[in-house]
């Protein structure tokens, strides 16, 4: 290989991007992660045989291309009984069931078929999400509420607010005031810290641009006429996406085959590497200094291409160029949001569903708590992930999600305190009792959610910077300060990798990424052609 690319992590963007660059060029990729695990935010962690993820992740995107990539890695075995359908590109076929195999709980690398179900608990009771117009749902609301939410939408249908200054704004021209005080504002309020007049309705453009009462209404009617089994669901709005595809083993497991085969493909991935530097020339970045946090080796790395998927934040501290003085404003002024999980192992949940055959396990994947006079923001049901997440199929393995910042008493809480206040928390509200614990372990994940505010809204000022520098490439979630699924984040290196190959200069394409768009798949080919060829221009 004569070219090498430095990528700065190992979490999705950044081993996509090495994958692709192994598959379709000639460019030898070199990965350096920060910590001593691969995955970034989509590792899964083994807890005494339970294992966990850092918040959902659904694999499910409106990409054929990504969807093609990830049953590339794994092939998907259907839920008995089950015959989904997947298309590709616009030809639908079924999916067969893998061969039984000998050992039907063996651990080998396959994707399931989920049914996702995620609801609201408020006022102590269960909604759907989104939010459906079954008669339950008035019930629990009670009719004073329901008519004001009416009302309120009905307003918000005539009057919206224009321009829309920041996500109050947003949802309420979508939902009504009602319902956007009912139902959105405390959880959201809970993930950023901030109130949401203080957030760039940017946030809302970004992850749920698409969703509103309307369309809430018309997926309602579309389920009457029958189930949907096009997993690609691509006339479906993302928040109401009703079946996905997961790792048999957990989110991280995707991650650790990709990596197995960066390596085995003549890739190079070092763990427990931390940036000092990026030494520039002019417009491009020429190496990378490195130290190992075991061992305090430091290194050079020379490169002819380098990904970033670290926070803007560091990224920009860490270049040995002339910043201008208003970059490095914008850079400091950046704000992330960062995440507390605490696992906890019950016996039971107070909660239950009814059946024709009596109580059983709630079938959500997750809830948000919407409930004010607690600090729990989401709860994954890690059992409703497949059988392998949990080690004893009669226990119950909880996911109790957390957001602060690094500068808050929560993040420095210590561990016994974070797991009392879970069961607390949980006990509470009537999800669970707090004698029937069992056990329960702590996770932190700093910088989680990069922030719609601060100085965020000088954002493009600073990107403009950054993108003058020819072989630096930002991807994923961080690296590029977006709030992005997994799906986007490979897209962005995707199209990254494309740029090298094909000389693209421009970096507006990888910019121009959405989670909620077709990803530009509606051109046609004669379209993607002349695109690319005005770009080379």
């Amino acid at each position: 290989m004569s070219r090498v690319a430095i990528i700065v992590g190992a979490g999705p963007a950044g081993l996509t991007a090495a994958y692709e660059l192994l598959m379709r060029s000639d460019v030898k990729p070199i990965i350096i992660e920060k910590s001593d695990v691969i995955g970034g935010l989509s590792r899964t962690i083994e807890y005494k045989g339970n294992h966990i993820d850092i918040g959902p992740h659904r694999f499910f995107s409106k990409s054929d291309r990504v969807m093609d990539w990830w049953m590339t890695m794994m092939p998907v075995q259907a839920a008995p009984g089950e015959s989904p359908e997947i298309t590709y590109h616009n030809a639908k076929r079924n999916i067969t069931p893998l061969q039984a195999s000998s050992d039907p709980e063996g651990e080998e690398n396959i994707l399931i078929t989920l049914q996702r179900q995620t609801r609201i608990y408020y006022l102590r009771k269960f909604f759907d999400y989104p939010i459906s117009l079954k008669v339950q749902t008035f019930s629990n609301l009670g009719l004073p509420r329901t008519i004001r939410i009416g009302l309120s939408y009905i307003k918000s249908a005539l009057l919206p607010i224009k321009p829309e200054r920041n996500l109050e704004d947003f949802f309420t021209n979508r939902f009504g005031r009602e319902l956007y005080l009912t139902f959105f504002k405390d959880y959201t309020e809970k993930v950023w810290g901030i109130s949401c007049n203080k957030i760039s309705a940017a946030w809302g453009a970004q992850r749920v641009k698409g969703l509103s009462i309307m369309k809430v209404l018309l997926h309602a009617a579309k389920k009457v006429l029958g189930p949907v089994n096009d997993l690609r669901q691509k006339d479906t709005e993302t928040s109401l996406v009703e079946q996905f595809l997961y790792p048999k083993k957990g989110t991280g497991s995707m991650w650790a085959e990709v990596a197995r085969r960066i390596v085995e493909k003549g890739g190079e991935i070092y763990l427990n590497q931390e940036v000092e530097r990026l030494a520039t020339s002019g417009n491009q970045i020429t190496s990378v200094d490195i130290i190992d946090s075991v061992t305090g080796e430091k290194k050079t790395l020379q490169g002819d291409y380098f990904f970033s998927t670290m926070p803007i934040k560091e990224l920009v501290r860490k270049l040995d160029a002339p910043v201008p003085a208003d970059v490095r404003e914008i850079s400091e002024g950046l704000v992330y949001r960062d995440f507390i999980e605490v696992g906890l192992l019950v016996k039971e949940l107070k909660v239950k569903d009814s059946s024709p055959e009596g109580h059983r396990l709630i079938a959500d994947n997750w809830l948000y708590i919407q409930e004010s006079d607690v600090m729990i923001g989401r709860l994954q049901i890690y059992n409703n992930w497949g059988s392998w997440m949990v080690a004893d199929p009669n226990t119950v393995w909880l996911g109790l999600e957390y957001f602060c910042n690094e500068s808050d008493d929560l993040w420095t809480w210590p561990d016994e305190k974070l797991k009392q206040l879970g069961a607390d928390e949980l006990d509470k509200i009537g999800i669970i009792e707090k004698k029937n614990v069992l056990d329960a372990m702590v996770i932190r994940m700093p910088k989680t959610y990069p922030g719609y505010f601060g100085s965020y809204d000088r954002f493009d000022d600073m990107r403009k910077y950054i993108d003058t520098f020819d072989n630096l490439f930002l991807v994923g979630r961080n690296g590029m300060h977006k709030y992005n699924n997994q799906d986007h984040s490979m897209l962005t290196a995707m199209v990254a990798v494309d740029n090298i190959i094909e000389g693209v200069k421009t970096k507006d394409n990888i910019w121009d990424v959405n989670t909620e768009m077709e990803y530009h798949e509606e051109k046609t080919e004669e379209e993607q052609k002349k695109a690319l060829q005005a770009k080379k221009a």
